[in-house]
């Protein structure tokens, strides 16, 4: 039974602990500075461990012994654990959007002696396994455009709009500059613009930019592609309000407030949807062809407990890379990207099933 340390006692870090355990196959602990955090919502046979990780050494003897530790912890903690398993050859894997904290896993991995498998979620993480497999079939690559959205069943606000997900994330990730790929060139475009609309089954959606969504699937594609661009999936009217309070009201720079705006005024949910939606264009043959990728996964009961899309999607993902690496499929060293990682294996894998389970695929040549 190998050892798992989880470190972020949160809605996905208890998805994470609970599904792994579940197994028989991982002795799961999971690692927080908060108590009240480990007295809550963590399944049965799941031990905890209250730490602060800040403290010199901490995090290092709790690793002790560890197969691998999973970072569910807020996006700028990300590299103090990933420093923590390169001094004690501890697999490492996480969720993070942050571009910084992955390019420091990066240099991390060059002198690590185990695994170093950042961005093992949704978005980044499924959906660039989704964009490098759709690339695959073709002979050249014209376009890549990827599109993923966590949004309520029910919106009721002006937002239309519920707390699913980390909230220091999504500001994050409405702030921070976003990579992409236009004309053959790799740049930088700014967080929500390029609104777009589109529909899927009937519903009206908006998408824009928004970082750190590519991972690393940019650096890998860049030579390769003419257009290659993330966008994230709101209901239309958020990217409008949304620009208002971070640019015209300054919130941009004080990210505590709007922090405390949001988890005081906007509830969270169960009753939410995850959209996946990755568009390929290319050359097979000497033809232009393209391919697309749409997929739907609700929330669901896992276990005895009700879980969210947004937990089942991410905690299914970095649960499948861990299974992987466990099982061999995955390399033991160096730093591994998310499109490394085969779409069959993944979907294959008895976690990545909550994927293959509500996908619906269509290829269209146009």
């Amino acid at each position: 039974m190998k050892k798992i340390i989880v470190v972020g006692a949160g809605k996905i870090g208890s998805t994470i602990a609970g599904m792994l355990a579940d197994t028989g196959d991982y002795h799961v602990t999971v690692v927080d500075r908060a108590m009240a955090q480990l007295a809550a919502d963590l399944p049965a046979g799941v031990e905890t461990l209250e730490l602060d990780i800040a403290v010199s050494g901490a995090l290092e003897a709790a690793l002790t012994g560890a197969f691998a530790v999973l970072s569910a912890a807020p996006f700028h903690l990300t590299t103090r654990i990933a420093e923590a398993a390169a001094a004690t050859g501890v697999h490492y894997l996480d969720l993070t959007e942050d571009v910084v904290s992955t390019r420091r896993v990066k240099e991390l991995a060059k002198s690590g002696k185990s695994a170093f498998i950042p961005q093992c979620g949704l978005a980044p993480g499924f959906i660039s396994i989704v964009a490098n497999d759709l690339a695959s079939r073709f002979d050249t690559l014209e376009s890549v455009r990827m599109r993923v959205g966590a949004l309520p069943q029910y919106p009721s606000n002006a937002l239309n709009y519920n707390l699913t997900w980390s909230t220091d994330g999504v500001i994050n990730e409405y702030c921070e500059p976003c990579e992409a790929i236009v004309e053959g060139e790799l740049i930088e475009v700014p967080p929500l613009e390029e609104r777009e609309e589109f529909s899927l089954d009937g519903v009206t959606y908006e998408a824009f930019n928004t970082s750190g969504g590519l991972g690393t699937l940019a650096e890998t594609l860049k030579g390769k592609v003419r257009t290659l661009n993330y966008r994230t999936i709101r209901y239309p009217g958020h990217a409008a309000i949304m620009k208002a309070l971070l640019n015209d009201l300054g919130l941009r720079h004080r990210r505590d407030v709007l922090k405390d705006i949001f988890e005081s005024a906007l509830p969270a949910t169960l009753q939410d949807v995850v959209i996946v939606f990755v568009t390929v264009s290319g050359r097979r043959n000497g033809r232009l062809l393209q391919e697309t990728y749409a997929n739907k996964i609700y929330s669901q009961r896992v276990g005895t407990q009700v879980r969210s899309a947004i937990q089942i999607t991410t905690a299914s993902g970095i649960c499948a890379v861990i299974d992987m690496l466990a099982d061999g499929t995955l390399p033991a060293t160096g730093f591994v990207k998310q499109e490394d990682i085969a779409l069959d294996a993944f979907l294959a894998n008895r976690f990545g099933r909550a994927y293959a389970q509500h996908e619906m695929v269509s290829r269209l040549a146009g």
